[in-house]
């Protein structure tokens, strides 16, 4: 298993638009992925959980993948978060 933490630097958080591309790039990883804020768990893979997340500006997630590909799977996703997905 990789971890890895981030910081979100959307302005306006994970609303619709963020959330479904990283819900796409999470779709398409073959690795287990959870995404961790505070002490609450989702699955990525979803949109509707990334925004019942309410997941805001300068907010740290952490994201953990398990699997054959975890480390390939985890540079994609924070590659993204990074380049603010797709904002």
């Amino acid at each position: 298993m990789v971890t890895q933490t981030f910081i979100i630097n959307n302005k306006n958080g994970l609303h619709a638009r963020p959330a479904g591309e990283l819900a796409k790039i999470a779709s398409t990883c073959r690795s287990d992925i959870t995404l961790k804020i505070g002490e609450k768990k989702i699955n990525p893979k979803s949109i509707l959980n990334i925004m019942a997340a309410a997941i805001r500006f300068g907010t740290e997630i952490e994201l953990a993948c398990n699997g054959e590909t975890e480390t390939e799977d985890l540079k994609r996703l924070g590659e993204a978060i990074e380049q603010g997905l797709g904002e």
